[in-house]
């Protein structure tokens, strides 16, 4: 397996030192499994200033669709072939067709009635049973053998940096039997991988990080997490892995469980950073890939200038797909893995 660097520098004269010549580091990271690159550039501290949110918060709640006293006058249903009930229900949570969806069988889950939930608040028990609920959806598409069922997909967009257009918490829950890009372009390296070496791609990374260890983070369960070596994001990537998984039907309670640990874990970690913004995605393969590992990457999101809400996604990542990342990854790595420690210690995390 190939971890590959380009290191480069650029060198310019600095008005801010009397315009001596200045060398700035550059590295672009190659995926070793894609060969997706990304440029490790634009160094800074990983601190950023917070906003007060009261009135961005507060302004919203109006007019909230997930809200409980707007729900379930607001929201679709489903037809009855999926739901007879019209939503799926789990506590305070609901499930309900997606209004714009992604595919031809999407849902939309709240995470409880609650409209705005800190990052810090956001508990496991809660995550973990929004995922439970994205399963019952996943298993009602399966059991009515729905064109759609090949793979079953989620993410999870939180506050506006993310995309995400409401601040009520909610995840993106939805099946299609046409892989997104990035997941396409994993599969078949993933498969090319597997007739090559004869062994899974992502078994054999997680042996490699945990071996080499500056960007291993620790284990909740089945799941074994990693900072991104080639990140997607600005300030970096935390991956989980689930081992033996293929797709998200394998998933047990204790496996929700473990994902929502570590996920909760990296929330910790970044909100120290003062970053308020995620995105998550789940990557599985079908029913049936030998070669598949399904997994998870949580990529925080940041404004570049929060006066004028800059986003980080510009025109090299939006059309040239080439992601930035403003600190190394081992050194993200390092920031992140106190807070899995911190609660391995505590007896939250294995």
């Amino acid at each position: 397996m190939i971890f590959k660097v380009t290191k480069k520098e650029a060198v310019l004269l600095d008005p801010a030192d009397r315009m001596q010549a200045k060398s700035i580091p550059v590295e672009v990271r190659a995926d070793p499994l894609t060969g997706r690159t990304s440029r490790i550039c634009h160094f800074r501290r990983l601190t950023f200033a917070r906003p007060d949110l009261t009135r961005l918060i507060e302004a919203s709640r109006e007019t909230c669709p997930f809200c409980p006293e707007k729900v379930l006058t607001l929201t679709p249903c489903f037809p009855p072939e999926i739901a007879p009930e019209g939503r799926l229900f789990r506590g305070e949570m609901v499930l309900f067709p997606n209004i714009a969806p992604y595919d031809g069988l999407g849902a939309v889950a709240t995470l409880g009635s609650r409209h705005y939930l800190p990052m810090t608040e956001i508990e496991p028990e809660r995550i973990a049973d929004g995922l439970g609920l994205a399963l019952d959806f996943y298993r009602r598409a399966r059991a009515i053998r729905h064109p759609e069922a090949v793979y079953y997909l989620l993410s999870w967009n939180y506050m506006p940096a993310s995309g995400s257009s409401l601040i009520h918490p909610h995840l993106q829950v939805f099946a299609s039997a046409t892989a997104p890009n990035q997941l396409r372009e994993e599969l078949a390296a993933a498969n090319a991988y597997y007739r090559q070496h004869g062994t899974v791609y992502w078994d054999d990374l997680v042996a490699e990080e945990k071996s080499e260890g500056s960007r291993h983070l620790g284990r909740t369960g089945r799941i074994e997490w990693l900072a991104g070596f080639a990140p997607f994001g600005v300030v970096g990537d935390v991956i989980g892995v689930v081992a033996e998984g293929r797709t998200m039907l394998d998933l047990t309670e204790a496996d929700l469980a473990g994902i929502a640990a570590g996920l909760t874990a990296a929330m910790a970690a970044y909100d120290k950073m003062g970053i308020y913004n995620f995105n998550v995605c789940f990557f599985p393969g079908a029913e049936g890939d030998a070669f598949a590992r399904l997994h998870l990457v949580f990529s925080p999101r940041i404004y570049y200038n929060p006066l004028l809400a800059t986003p980080d996604a510009t025109a090299l990542r939006t059309l040239y797909n080439e992601s930035i990342c403003v600190g190394f990854p081992e050194e993200i790595a390092a920031a992140v893995r106190r807070e899995f420690d911190a609660r391995r210690t505590a007896g939250e995390v294995g």
